[in-house]
């Protein structure tokens, strides 16, 4: 990260540079930002498949896609028809997914807290699979589950594996709201359990150890404890979850998603794992993170004595990974993407906090002030889905595009949505 041009690896697959622009999918940015206005997020569908299909080719049938990492409509059907399910982990997510066209044999049901409503829902609609977290929960499926009612189930269990990724996305150590210890017996009692319920039919484990990972050893290390747990299991599938990270800056890399699934298949026959048991994950980030960039419009440059402050007419409620987790970012000038960076500002929001930095040391160039449009590329993971409404502001709209054309799929919000729910 420095003064250097934005490097084309951070952009999406279809992205062309020019001396006056940047094209996606074919469609100029600038073009973009006049019609559907800022913030914007522009997503690349080339991308969007070639990663999903990426997946399909590695993993076994009933790989999913993590929906929480960015959800409508239109991104499950991309899912869909590209071969992935899709995994959802609340009815709201269930719900938007079926709307959407999925059928509900296409849909895998999570979460560490599911109500009654969730979980009767899930059984009547004949999820492709129901990934069983706590004790409570299984007690409460021997009512919903009957030979005319069955359910077909994986486990989730906490392998013990920290990885090496920020606190709040850790899963797989042993303090963690989710899912049955390895270590303690819980896993091993609750497969008992599920055993006993009539019309359920366990396929096997699924367990999940953090996002964000550049490394592959914890997903190896994750295999070899479930590989070595389930020996014994007539199990017929094994899912290693999600987790996979991505590269956001310069000088960062992650391994691609074929990496990870050689890794992770590697490790299961080093490990004796039975040749019939489907090895499955759920990759999220890794599809739609690099298949997205943010478009604002700069407004304020205020330089003050230790920096200059270069604000946009977005910011935390549209991207508040770096607040969470001090995710760093890139940003460039879409008039400009070739041009050097020589000019260093804290990339700011328009939200009343302090804390709402989209970019602390953001390289822009010279050139670059009120009125500019700049983008911030690799935000197609978790920016439009943690969005907010703090400060009352309406959230961005979505376009993909492809071959030359752009196509709307979620519209911007107006102060009348944000009114509709006031009685």
């Amino acid at each position: 990260m420095g003064a250097e041009p934005i490097l084309a690896s951070l952009l999406p697959d279809t992205a062309t540079f020019h001396d006056d622009g940047v094209t996606l999918g074919g469609v100029d940015l600038r073009d973009l930002a006049a019609t559907y206005g800022t913030p914007l997020f522009v997503y690349d569908e080339v991308t969007l498949r070639s990663r999903c299909r990426e997946a399909v080719s590695v993993f076994d049938q009933g790989v999913a896609f993590a929906s929480k990492s960015f959800l409508c409509g239109a991104m499950a059907r991309v899912a869909v028809e590209e071969g992935l399910c899709v995994d959802v982990a609340t009815g709201g997510e269930l719900d938007i997914v079926l709307r959407s066209g999925v059928a509900p044999t296409s849909i895998i049901m999570h979460g560490n807290n599911k109500s009654d409503e969730e979980l009767e829902r899930a059984v009547a609609l004949g999820v492709h699979r129901l990934v069983v977290d706590n004790f409570d929960e299984i007690e409460r499926l021997g009512t919903y589950v009957t030979a005319s009612t069955p359910l077909n189930a994986l486990v989730r269990v906490t392998p013990g594996v920290e990885a090496h990724t920020h606190e709040y996305v850790r899963t797989g150590q042993e303090d963690t709201k989710f899912g049955f210890s390895v270590a303690t017996g819980d896993a091993r009692r609750a497969i008992s359990a599920l055993r006993e319920i009539p019309g359920l039919t366990l396929h096997g484990v699924h367990a999940h150890i953090g996002s964000q990972i550049f490394e592959v050893d914890g997903f190896r290390e994750s295999m070899t404890i479930l590989s070595d747990f389930t020996r014994d299991d007539d199990f017929n599938e094994l899912c290693v979850g999600g987790g996979l990270g991505v590269a956001y800056v310069a000088g960062e890399s992650a391994p691609s998603i074929t990496q990870w699934a050689a890794a992770v298949r590697e490790t299961a026959l080093e490990s004796g794992l039975r040749s019939n048991v489907k090895i499955l994950a759920e990759p999220g980030r890794s599809i739609v993170a690099q298949a997205a960039v943010t478009l604002y419009r700069v407004g304020v440059v205020k330089p003050v004595t230790q920096r200059t402050y270069m604000a946009v007419d977005g910011g935390m409620s549209d991207n508040p990974r770096p607040v969470l987790y001090g995710s760093g970012y890139e940003a460039f000038d879409i008039d400009r993407p070739l041009a050097p960076r020589p000019q260093k500002v804290r990339l700011v929001g328009k939200h009343c906090e302090s804390g709402d930095v989209l970019v602390d040391e953001a390289f822009l160039p010279a050139e670059t002030g009120p009125g500019s449009t700049i983008a911030t590329p690799v935000t197609g993971a978790y920016g439009y889905s943690m969005a907010s409404n703090y400060n009352r502001v309406p959230r961005p709209a979505v376009v993909f595009v492809r071959d030359g054309k752009a196509r709307e799929v979620l519209r911007r919000e107006t102060f009348d949505d944000l009114a509709r729910l006031e009685v």
